[in-house]
């Protein structure tokens, strides 16, 4: 069934709904009962929204597809004009105008208001006519209070929106959930699969803003030969498929796989569906969600075209401060339970995502609004505890035990004028020869596994000085500590990595800059006692105390504490120094960076949900290290085992001093001094730092 036949029995029937709401709000446009101070928010929104029923007819009709691309590019910059460069200062998106214009009690809510609104921009697009009548029907409840003689007061709005959110969550998280493990929504896969991909119009029908990169991104693709593209596919989807053959998992047993890219790639990525259908899997491909309830804060899961304002997705991380209450948290799992249960057949049959990541954008750092919502320390800790329970129920209907996935990256024309070249590069790093890595790295794990921890020190700048305690093997002889990353899930090769033993690592890791989840740190400093993050900073802000909430948001989500969940080496030392030559080492994605020099993981470990499933090195060995402290909580109260996150933090080559192995009698083995490998075996990393050197002489 095509995809927008699903939706025709729903919106015959909720038609009238959707015209009555339609009649209404064109009288908002023309009255002028409210209170003046509020009348351009109402008007505007509601013309917004009038906008937004004329697109809707308009892709229901196929009107689009017999315009202009000039007429198409005209369109989509209208729609996104209000939160583009400084028009955003002028626009009830941003709270801190929407509070001068719109007063303190008012302007964040119907900032707020105005932000879900925006979402009909997609509605729109997918046909999702229940999408667009409920928000509507929202907004005429919001501007009738505005009517009353007495003037409503916050919380009147707030509860309105609270049972808003609360009440349909049965429908826009069941939807969510659909999105993630049902081939039948096929809006993307449509596009991609039925487009004539050389008329670059097709990149319109996504409804997703579209700016110059994802144009140049696109035709440059559309530039390679079939056979480079089918190539790039290929170590795509051939990564994903080996993911599952190294960790023992049964590929057979599944039918879904998730594709999540950047628009602009669609030809590589109908050559990589083609590839998964010859493997038995049909494509998800969701968008990244537009509505607070599935949102995760200024992150993007899912398809996305250009980021219009990455401050306007900032602003508005901790919307659900308005509704977040423990009652919303145990209404919105009983809705994730339902789903799943009802779902359970689908969701067994989801194998995993497979990413393709960008990069090349400028490193961005927020302004810190205080019109913007926050939330409050009770609500962080709901949020931690929500996240975490949605994690284990996800767990119950998709086991880690036989998902896999796979990441990659390719750079994005933002990069700089060199991007073709980088783009070539980059295709190069993404197919290193894994076997040559993979017995270096075997040379790097033999002396690691004869070691009780490995001490860090950073030089120059760098103050890192950190103690990670190792994995105690019980049979040394057919155990291993550390796994041997070549090319499968994460893409390049480049790595080998553990999870430490909580009891014994201490001390401090600090980098002067890196690019974590598209926010910039500058001197990111955190210290760990016994595994977990005691203290943090950076100095992204004058104040210290904004720079500790600044970590404490973006890399501990909140949480008072994180252990240290995983320690590498990374040793893509090409991708490196590609880095350095054009001058992008602070552009590159963490999926490369982690390969560029050590980097460590705050949060869970690599094998969270997984740590009873063996694991083994191309060597036969299995790896024993999969579990810590804290995962190991699992086996008495799960609820206590996992905190949700992950994110890897690296320290370039050019800031470390020393990787030294402690072994047991005292005695120390450098792997790394002064940004170079030293271990005898494992020179040859440095063969691209010497190549560097001769050809600048």
């Amino acid at each position: 069934m095509h995809y927008r036949e699903l939706f025709k029995v729903e919106n015959d029937l909720i038609r009238e709904r959707f015209d009555l709401s339609m009649e209404r709000i064109s009288g908002i446009c023309q009255d002028e009962t409210v209170n003046e101070q509020y009348q351009d928010y109402f008007r505007s929104t509601g013309l917004f929204i009038k906008r937004m029923e004329e697109l809707y007819y308009k892709v229901e009709r196929n009107e689009l597809d017999n315009v202009s691309i000039e007429e198409l590019k005209s369109l989509n910059e209208k729609l996104y004009s209000d939160i583009l460069g400084d028009n955003y200062d002028r626009s009830y998106a941003n709270p801190e105008y929407a509070v001068r214009m719109l007063g303190d009690e008012y302007g964040r809510i119907l900032s707020f208001l105005y932000t879900q609104i925006r979402g009909m921009i997609v509605y729109a697009y997918e046909s999702r006519l229940f999408d667009i009548t409920i928000h509507s029907e929202l907004f005429i409840e919001i501007y009738n209070c505005f009517e009353q003689e007495e003037p409503p007061t916050y919380k009147e709005l707030q509860s309105i929106i609270y049972w808003f959110v609360s009440d349909y969550s049965d429908v826009t998280v069941e939807y969510r959930i659909r999105e993630q493990i049902d081939p039948d929504l096929s809006f993307a896969a449509d596009i991609i699969m039925e487009s004539d991909l050389n008329d670059i119009s097709y990149l319109y029908r996504f409804g997703e803003y579209i700016a110059d990169s994802q144009i140049r991104t696109a035709k440059h693709l559309n530039a390679l030969s079939q056979e480079r593209i089918d190539a790039m596919a290929r170590t795509f989807t051939e990564g994903y498929r080996i993911g599952f053959v190294n960790s023992g998992k049964d590929l057979s047993k599944k039918s879904v796989v998730n594709i999540r890219y950047t628009l602009g790639f669609e030809r590589m990525i109908r050559a990589a569906i083609k590839n998964f259908e010859e493997m038995g899997l049909q494509p998800v491909i969701y968008r990244a969600a537009v509505n607070a309830i599935n949102k995760n804060k200024q992150q993007r899961i899912g398809y996305y075209g250009a980021i219009p304002n990455k401050q306007y997705d900032y602003d508005h991380r901790d919307d659900e401060a308005i509704y977040l209450n423990r009652q919303f948290t145990e209404r919105k799992l009983g809705v994730v339970r339902s789903v799943y249960e009802r779902y359970k057949n689908m969701a067994g049959k989801f194998a995993g995502p497979a990413v393709m990541e960008t990069f090349g954008e400028e490193p961005f750092t927020p302004a810190v609004k205080e019109a913007a919502y926050r939330l409050s320390d009770k609500q962080q800790k709901l949020s931690v505890s929500y996240a975490n329970e949605a994690s284990r129920i996800i767990n119950d209907y998709i086991p880690g035990t036989e998902r896999s996935f796979t990441i990659i990256a390719y750079p994005i024309p933002e990069i700089g004028p060199e991007f073709s070249e980088i783009f070539d590069e980059v295709v190069k790093i993404n197919t290193l020869d894994y076997k040559l890595y993979e017995r270096i790295q075997q040379t790097i794990i033999d002396t690691l596994d004869a070691g009780t921890s490995v001490h860090i020190q950073g030089m120059g700048d760098n103050k890192t000085d950190l103690i990670v305690q190792l994995y105690k093997l019980s049979d040394p002889s057919k155990q291993t500590i550390f796994e041997n990353c070549v090319a499968d899930v994460n893409i390049p090769v480049g790595e080998v990595f553990t999870s430490p033993v909580l009891q014994g690592t201490n001390g401090v890791l600090h980098v002067t800059q890196v690019y974590l989840h598209e926010l910039n740190y500058k001197n990111l400093e955190i210290t760990f006692e016994d595994g977990m993050i005691k203290e943090y900073s950076c100095s992204n802000f004058d104040s210290e105390e904004e720079n500790k909430k600044y970590v404490k948001e973006n890399i501990l989500y909140h949480r008072e504490t994180l252990p240290l969940g995983e320690f590498a080496i990374g040793t893509n030392t090409t991708a490196y120094v590609v880095a350095n030559k054009y001058q992008i080492a602070d552009k590159m994605p963490i999926l490369i960076a982690e390969k560029m020099g050590p980097h460590f993981a705050v949060g869970d470990t690599c094998y969270s949900w997984a740590e009873d499933t063996p694991v083994f090195n191309p060597n036969g060995k299995e790896i024993a290290a999969r579990d810590n402290e804290l995962s190991l909580l699992r086996k008495v109260d799960v609820s206590k085992a996992y905190v949700g996150c992950h994110t890897d933090i690296t320290i370039p080559y050019e800031e470390l001093g020393l990787i030294e192995v402690i072994k047991p009698d005292g005695s120390k083995v450098s792997i790394i001094e002064k940004g170079r490998f030293v271990l005898p075996g494992t020179q040859e990393l440095n063969k691209p730092f010497e190549d560097r050197v001769m050809r600048k002489v």
